[in-house]
């Protein structure tokens, strides 16, 4: 039996966490690194992205990876996916959960995807018909994420008007739950609080939200804590803080997946994964990555487990 979950943290290294490297992380990496998230007891893993190969070449073994992931049947395997081509692949690998993104700021979407906000929600609509065409027990839970929710590196802040918006599209063609993703990093406590609280006034109580937060300022977890505060209960994360964006150079990687359990722990908060077992995909990373890409307070600092003690 899983512990109680106080938080719900989805794992999203082996996909966000990868897409920017300049090198390519084996097969057998990626499937190493899920099998140790995996046995860490992380509930779901957002194990790729069903994008061109010549795009992004990194996926170029996504179908390998979800199949590997699919194998370890206590977590939900997702992916994120540009449009319907995306969604008919992963659907056809067996997905879980699909993870659909579109940006709040115009400019970012162009660059992303390469079509406009309109489109991209027509994009949406697409996937959701996809889904829906099938039996009941294989539709993959479908979340709308809406990224630089919280500022863009190409237009600068991004008016709530426009991320409540996109939530309300969302909502309106069937997400069954929208992401708030703070893509580059600009987000500060008083604004994560403001605009989830304008999300959920737009979209009503009974969508579920969660966050997407990078590092790039260094108010991360001080972000995460923000939207605890305002009832946030599902976060997106990556061990050794991997992850980074594109079209914002400078930009961190996503918040330490273990510092950020280390975090709930001391605030009495059970996440069900293991510290320990998560520390070990650092073995498997620093065999690959350049030391330099992968962060962690936990790492760097040694706590030892006496520390980690909650009264």
């Amino acid at each position: 039996m899983r512990p109680r979950i106080d938080v719900h943290i989805c794992e999203t290294g082996p996909r966000d966490g990868l897409q920017n490297l300049d090198l390519f992380l084996p097969t057998e990496a990626k499937c190493a690194l899920i099998s140790q998230i995996a046995a860490a007891g992380v509930l779901e893993i957002d194990a790729g992205s069903f994008v061109p190969p010549k795009v992004v070449p990194q996926f170029a073994d996504v179908s390998a990876v979800i199949a590997h992931s699919l194998t370890h049947k206590d977590i939900v395997t997702g992916a994120v996916v540009p449009n319907a081509k995306g969604a008919e692949r992963a659907i056809a690998a067996g997905v879980q959960a699909i993870y659909f993104v579109i940006s709040a700021s115009k400019t970012h979407n162009l660059a992303n995807v390469r079509r406009t906000v309109a489109e991209q929600i027509g994009g949406f609509k697409a996937v959701r018909a996809q889904i829906d065409a099938l039996p009941v027990e294989r539709r993959p839970h479908l979340m709308g994420a809406i990224s630089t929710a919280f500022g863009c590196s190409l237009e600068g802040r991004v008016a709530e008007s426009a991320v409540c918006a996109l939530a309300e599209a969302y909502a309106a063609s069937g997400a069954d739950e929208i992401g708030l993703a703070d893509t580059v990093g600009y987000g500060t406590p008083p604004q994560i609080k403001s605009v989830v609280k304008a999300v959920r006034a737009a979209v009503g109580a009974e969508m579920t939200l969660r966050l997407h937060l990078h590092d790039t300022l260094g108010l991360g977890l001080a972000n995460a804590v923000a939207g605890l505060e305002v009832d946030i209960r599902r976060f997106d994360s990556a061990v050794s803080g991997l992850g980074g964006c594109p079209f914002a150079p400078g930009a961190r990687g996503n918040i330490v997946t273990e510092d950020f359990v280390f975090m709930l722990e001391q605030m009495g908060l059970s996440t069900g994964i293991d510290l320990d077992r998560l520390m070990q995909t650092r073995e498997i990373l620093k065999a690959h990555i350049p030391a330099h890409l992968l962060t962690g307070h936990l790492y760097d600092a040694g706590i030892p487990k006496l520390l980690r003690t909650v009264a």
